[in-house]
């Protein structure tokens, strides 16, 4: 918009005035968190790789210093895990479509929800048995909405990944690598297994994702993100129980080499899911609802 002596006032989507930048100096200005977002983006995978693993490690020592019993971050793993559950419940009943979602993670989920339902009833019978309880019927509504209710729009030719592939490896592992407690052989094969299957249940989801390279669905998305928070609460819980050395932890996870998978396996699934996150976190920083995910 021009004044009545022709010149433009800056208004109106014109060039900046001197109104607008007095001294000139506009062009000079840096915002320090522009200018770091731009410094990680030009950094190849495995710098960023490092970054992700530092940031990690930071939020990790923040936990262990703000929060004092460090068995509530399990308690909050599971709870997240019920708020990305209730994304997928919501996407389906307001959008009735199972597009995007991977009915591998969800029986996968179910069969080691079930088992450690099973574990926790004859070991534990707290918080984590209720919370267990209703994320295995919540996960149980989605199966059966994918299998028969939505079953038109579910796209089975992207959900790559057989069942038998990832539960047999669990099992077989389970029944060599399992805690040396005083509970009965089959229990220990049980908690074992479960912890195993957690691990990797999100794996065909991830796969599903990238086979479709593109994700536009933002309560899926939502829903992996939620797992991957999940996880990482419930890897930081593991992790701080060893740094504290409470001795009732130790003596009932047992001793030998399941302790070391047990963290193994928490830092694995933690590691599967942070390259979704990222993708994640970039997409929503951006504004835009669209994941586009590396090959």
């Amino acid at each position: 918009m021009n004044n009545r002596f022709g010149g433009d006032t800056g208004f109106g989507g014109g060039s900046s005035s001197f109104l607008d930048d007095p001294q000139g100096k506009l062009g000079r200005i840096r915002d320090p968190v522009v200018s770091v977002a731009r410094w990680v983006k030009l950094r190849d995978q495995r710098e960023k790789g490092i970054l992700l693993g530092l940031l990690g490690l930071v939020t990790l020592c923040v936990l262990y210093w703000v929060v004092r019993d460090h068995t509530h971050l399990f308690v909050l793993a599971e709870m997240v895990h019920i708020v990305g559950i209730g994304a997928l419940v919501y996407k389906i009943q307001s959008k009735r479509s199972a597009a995007a979602l991977s009915l591998r993670t969800q029986e996968l989920t179910f069969i080691f929800l079930f088992v450690r339902l099973y574990c926790s009833l004859l070991m534990e019978y707290d918080i984590h048995t209720f919370l267990d309880f209703a994320t295995l019927v919540a996960t149980g509504w989605v199966i059966y909405s994918i299998r028969f209710k939505l079953k038109h729009t579910y796209l089975a030719q992207a959900d790559t990944v057989k069942l038998h592939y990832v539960v047999a490896p669990c099992l077989l592992l389970a029944v060599f690598i399992k805690p040396k407690t005083t509970h009965h052989y089959f229990n220990r094969i049980m908690w074992a297994l479960c912890v195993y299957m957690e691990a990797v249940s999100v794996y065909p989801q991830l796969k599903l994702l990238q086979n479709l390279k593109v994700v536009t669905d933002t309560y899926t998305s939502h829903y992996v993100f939620a797992l991957g928070v999940s996880r990482f609460f419930s890897c930081a819980h593991w992790v701080l129980q060893f740094v504290d050395r409470e001795r009732d932890f130790i003596e009932a996870l047992g001793s030998g080499i399941w302790p070391l998978f047990v963290v193994g396996s928490e830092l694995t699934q933690t590691v599967i899911l942070a390259d979704f996150c990222w993708h994640y976190l970039k997409a929503m920083a951006a504004g835009v609802g669209t994941i586009r995910l590396p090959v």
